[in-house]
């Protein structure tokens, strides 16, 4: 379950003169300040193909972006860095606890599973589906996610999930804020396998929305986890 801030941030938003073409809140990109120079800097979209990436990943990749080519599918771009501009309006969304200096919320927002270099930790790429409320994450856990010997930590695997569910939440809900997470693991994942987190949303309550996923193997045979 996962609760909306929409109505809030869509006021702040309009309060602002939003129109159509102008920057929206969540996965807009916005360029970096660079202190002392004009030039902008155009961040890195971590949600296409390096050379860590696994065949498997790889083609599962190639076989969604041939989805993309009607519409039906989308892929969303990922970085390593959000819009300072988000800070801002949670800063004033939430005004009933005021920040100090002490508790500043960072003026720059960083993604915490792109923290890593390629391949050693969260590998992933997600594609949505707007009309059918889901979206299917390509998963490849890198060695610095490592749990038990040769498998995915379960906390890695979790943040994966809420990642996962986090961006089909997004589809109807704006920006939004994980209020419960339930996961019933199955079996471990093996570290580096490439796995499929398919998500959707199930119902809508107010500013509550509830979704869930299952995560398998790439051939569909081994379910990993479930969760709502």
């Amino acid at each position: 379950m996962l609760r909306s801030c929409t109505a809030g941030l869509h006021s702040l938003w309009a309060l602002r003169g939003g129109r159509e073409g102008v920057p929206r809140l969540s996965t807009d990109l916005q360029p970096a300040p660079r202190l002392f120079s004009a030039e902008k800097v155009i961040h890195k979209d971590w949600a296409l193909p390096n050379p860590s990436w696994s065949k498997d990943l790889k083609l599962l990749f190639d076989q969604f972006m041939k989805k993309c080519e009607d519409g039906s599918w989308k892929r969303l771009p990922s970085y390593q860095h959000r819009s300072t501009q988000i800070s801002e309006d949670f800063k004033t969304y939430f005004r009933d606890k005021p920040l100090n200096n002490e508790n500043k919320v960072s003026q720059i927002f960083q993604l915490f599973t792109r923290g890593f270099e390629d391949g050693l930790g969260f590998e992933y790429v997600i594609f949505s589906n707007n009309d059918e409320k889901r979206t299917v994450c390509l998963f490849q856990g890198g060695p610095y996610l490592q749990g038990v010997p040769g498998f995915l930590h379960g906390g890695a695997m979790a943040t994966m999930i809420d990642t996962a569910l986090g961006s089909c939440a997004t589809i109807p809900g704006g920006a939004i804020m994980t209020a419960n997470l339930n996961i019933n693991f199955k079996r471990p994942v093996p570290l580096c396998s490439v796995v499929v987190i398919n998500s959707q949303l199930d119902k809508l309550e107010g500013r509550k929305l509830f979704l869930s996923c299952n995560v398998r193997s790439v051939d569909e045979k081994t379910l990993y986890s479930e969760a709502t």
